[in-house]
């Protein structure tokens, strides 16, 4: 019997090449959306393209005889936004800019504007989101007006480029990036297809005329940057701006920068009168009082910034057959394997015991070096004791009960130096056990004060 010809599938995706033989609206292979066109159109897979001799100025040459002089960084005003960008604006620079919905993106990137218009860099802010009267609004409330600072309320790419023509900016801010669309592509603003157009269009003005662009990209539920993810790729740097809505505490963080390092935070103040830039966040984080049982201070580092933050357990008895295990700011996975280190190999009894752990100030600890201040505070709430002050723990916990060295533990001990903690228990006491014995010589009952005598401050451990 003679075989069926066979047919080319007459579906292909543009990114990848994959096929397939009826319209998808995802590849299968890349998973981009709105990628997947007929195999008779022209994709970027099967054209082909003469090559071109180039001119003089975009030759290749050896990358000894290239300036670096050629890409000075300007300074944008706020030394917190400096930091993370790696020393502030590069000329050409694509930057972008996610958050939640209300978080205070508009804001700092307002805040911005006008400290570079002041600084005679003149800006054009283009909200597609807001009207210029609702843009200058807030401005009045937050100190943000200036004459060198250009406002434009536009949705189509093509009109935002020509106000780019006529201002001649040394800043670009576009808000935001789902909102704009090009008339070159079909389908409304948002779609990845638009996103892609106006993403790759801005960046390419920018790298024509060395002008650093701000764009602002939405979230989805998970948190993630909204639109293919070829976006990421595009840019140079990529920041995420995040905070609790019950704190006003923000924090700007790198998640990609081709131009300084990507573990750089910085903190801000959201106020009444705008955003305010918290250069020593030291104190954020620390109850404020007398010592108390159940805390206890670690030295966390956030991005190459070591921060002192105050851990607090409370422990209540109970006979429940399943005691309870409730945290706030701290991993629960972790403070279940601490719990059950703290009482296998310390000795210390929390399986009849209701355990509460927080952080202060809605600061999370992700990192494992606050495995022994947990198990620290956990311990004193337990004995009712109280650490004194100028005592801090820093170190990662093991299965077996040993104190792990974590990095970055010189800086980590500088900082607390420098904020007069002059007891730092790390992985000098080897294990859990000896920890919380070198501790128990800087314990008080709450209510006494310190160094009032040994048979009256012991934590009984």
């Amino acid at each position: 019997m003679a075989k069926r010809p066979t047919t080319a599938a007459p579906y292909r995706c543009t990114e990848c090449g994959w096929t397939t033989v009826k319209w998808v609206g995802r590849c299968g292979e890349c998973q981009q959306w709105g990628t997947v066109v007929e195999a008779a159109e022209q994709t970027g897979i099967v054209r082909t393209l003469a090559p071109t001799a180039p001119s003089a100025d975009r030759a290749a040459q050896p990358i000894t005889r290239v300036s670096a002089s050629d890409a000075p960084r300007r300074t944008t005003g706020i030394g917190e936004f400096d930091r993370v960008l790696g020393g502030g604006l590069v000329p050409g620079a694509a930057i972008l800019l996610s958050g939640e919905p209300g978080v205070g993106k508009s804001t700092l990137l307002l805040d911005v504007a006008a400290h570079s218009a002041a600084s005679g860099h003149r800006v054009l802010y283009a909200s597609a989101e807001e009207s210029v009267a609702q843009v200058r609004l807030r401005a009045s409330r937050t100190g943000a007006l200036h004459d060198e600072l250009y406002l434009a309320s536009e949705t189509d790419l093509a009109t935002i480029l020509g106000n780019v023509d006529d201002v001649q900016p040394s800043l670009l801010i576009v808000d935001s990036v789902q909102t704009v669309s090009s008339a070159l592509h079909e389908g409304a603003a948002g779609h990845p297809s638009q996103v892609r157009e106006v993403a790759s269009t801005l960046i390419r003005v920018a790298k024509e005329r060395g002008l650093p662009v701000i764009i602002v990209g939405h979230v989805t539920k998970d948190g993630s940057i909204a639109g293919p993810r070829i976006l990421e790729h595009l840019v140079d740097v990529v920041c995420h701006f995040e905070g609790d809505r019950q704190s006003s505490l923000r924090f700007v963080r790198a998640l990609k920068n081709r131009f300084g390092p990507t573990d750089e935070v910085g903190c801000f103040d959201m106020t009444g009168d705008g955003i305010q830039e918290v250069a020593d966040p030291s104190a954020l984080f620390l109850g404020h009082g007398d010592p108390v049982a159940g805390t206890c201070v670690t030295i966390a580092m956030e991005g190459r910034r070591a921060l002192p933050v105050e851990v607090q357990a409370l422990t209540i008895k109970t006979s429940a057959p399943n005691p309870r295990r409730i945290v706030n700011g701290v991993e629960a996975s972790r403070v279940a394997m601490v719990l059950a280190v703290l009482e296998r190999r310390a000795g210390v009894i929390v399986s009849d015991h209701d355990v509460y752990v927080s952080t202060v100030g809605g600061v999370r600890l992700a990192e494992p070096a606050a495995d022994l201040a947990i198990a620290v505070a956990v311990a004193n709430a337990v004995s009712e004791t109280a650490l004194a002050r100028g005592t801090a723990a820093i170190g990662e916990l093991s299965l077996a009960g040993e104190i792990r060295p974590v990095m970055q533990a010189a800086q980590r001990r500088a900082e607390a130096e420098r904020l007069g903690y002059r007891t730092v228990v790390d992985a000098a006491s080897k294990n859990l056990r000896g920890a919380l014995g070198d501790l128990s010589l800087h314990t008080v009952r709450p209510g006494r004060r310190p160094g009032s005598g040994r048979s009256d401050d012991g934590p009984g451990f």
